[in-house]
């Protein structure tokens, strides 16, 4: 069963769609707790469009993510994340 996910207002900050969001989650390449953190996560996924999109989240037990950030994916990004 999937993570419900959840959606805070920062998520948005950048122009991502929810629906952007989802199909991100549904075609991510790779999810990593983030450098100096312990519960910050991030992935790479594709927009409906087909281009890389990376979103950070923090997980909420087992079932659920809270989202707080989505933008166009950056080079430094991809680098943190091992691509």
């Amino acid at each position: 069963m999937e993570p419900e996910l959840i959606f805070v207002p920062s998520a948005f900050k950048h122009g991502v769609t929810q629906d952007d969001i989802i199909h991100a989650f549904h075609t991510r390449l790779n999810d990593v707790l983030l450098e100096t953190y312990s519960n910050k996560f991030g992935f790479v996924g594709f927009n409906k469009a087909g281009n890389p999109i990376e979103v950070f989240y923090n997980p909420i037990g087992e079932d659920k993510i809270k989202i707080f950030h989505a933008m166009n994916c950056r080079d430094g990004v991809l680098f943190q994340m091992d691509f």
